[in-house]
């Protein structure tokens, strides 16, 4: 891996373990639950993450962001199981996808983001955690809402 890569990686690993401790206080029953209004489910925000992944990897692949990756499994909105199961492939993927950037291409090239707007690769990346750090806020509204008990990680980092 890139060593501008693999200095923000680190830091992506560690914001990255908020996500299963998450999926462990949580029941398939659970990702039925919307605060009410236009609020999405749990399980919709759920598969959100997943998808803004997606589009990560492939901005990784292609040197340009896109946003049209969707889930393919509807059993991802209402299983923990297979979220769990999707999300471990997905960090894999990226894991794999970043290991295979070249020096050359992570030092020279940047993700296309739109008219205007590219960044360095590893700056890509710094914007994917903060998309985590936007949808651990957004749980942790859910889990407050729905009186369930937060990790003391979560309390310390997120709330």
């Amino acid at each position: 891996m890139n060593s501008d890569i693999e200095q923000f990686w680190g830091h992506f690993e560690m914001y990255k373990m908020l996500r299963p401790q998450l999926l462990e206080i949580l029941s398939d029953d659970d990702l039925a639950y919307s605060p009410g209004g236009d609020n999405m489910t749990l399980g919709e925000l759920c598969v959100e993450l997943g998808e803004t992944e997606m589009n990560y990897i492939g901005s990784f692949k292609t040197f340009k962001m896109g946003s049209d990756a969707k889930n393919d499994d509807p059993a991802r909105l209402s299983s923990i199981a297979k979220l769990n199961e999707w999300y471990d492939q997905l960090h894999a993927e990226l894991k794999a996808t970043l290991e295979a950037i070249s020096d050359e291409d992570a030092k020279n090239k940047l993700v296309h983001r739109g008219e205007n707007f590219e960044l360095p690769v590893h700056i890509n990346l710094s914007i994917l955690q903060e998309a985590y750090l936007i949808f651990y806020g957004k749980a942790m509204v859910y889990l407050k809402a729905m009186q369930k008990p937060r990790p003391q990680q979560w309390t310390d980092w997120i709330a």
